[in-house]
């Protein structure tokens, strides 16, 4: 925030599945609907390759949230990369609060091919979400 930018525009990094969120995204841009330009994504050929390092690394790299978006349980490409994603997932809560980090700032959420809409739902949430908390103030 400056005197010539009042508003803050977070910058949130956005890993999804290939299989089912990536999709799901494609969806939302193919029907045109509109969300916020603030996500990165990065594309991962499965939710359960997401390593906790890769979420720090972002926050470290000055990302302001970090959203993951895996396929629903049962539905996972590779039978349960998903379910691991989600374990990791309560793991990088947990690292992320011994840094100082508000664990708001991470997302985790589900979104299948055919949910366009649910996918421009998750992301202006999280955009709105992290452009209240403001920037991060205990950088990795």
């Amino acid at each position: 925030m400056t005197a010539d930018n009042p508003v803050f525009e977070p910058r949130i990094i956005g890993f999804l599945c290939n299989w089912c969120s990536y999709a799901g995204a494609d969806k939302a841009g193919t029907a045109q609907n509109l969300y916020p330009p603030n996500v990165d994504v990065i594309r991962v050929m499965c939710s359960g390759r997401i390593d906790p390092q890769f979420v720090l690394k972002a926050f470290e790299q000055g990302a302001d949230g970090v959203l993951i978006l895996a396929c629903h349980p049962g539905d996972c490409h590779y039978k349960e990369g998903n379910y691991r994603a989600v374990q990791r997932y309560r793991l990088l809560l947990q690292m992320m609060e011994s840094f100082g980090i508000e664990k708001e700032r991470c997302r985790f959420d589900f979104v299948s091919a055919g949910e366009g809409d649910k996918f421009v739902n998750v992301i202006t949430d999280m955009v709105n979400t992290v452009r209240a908390m403001g920037p991060v103030k205990s950088p990795v």
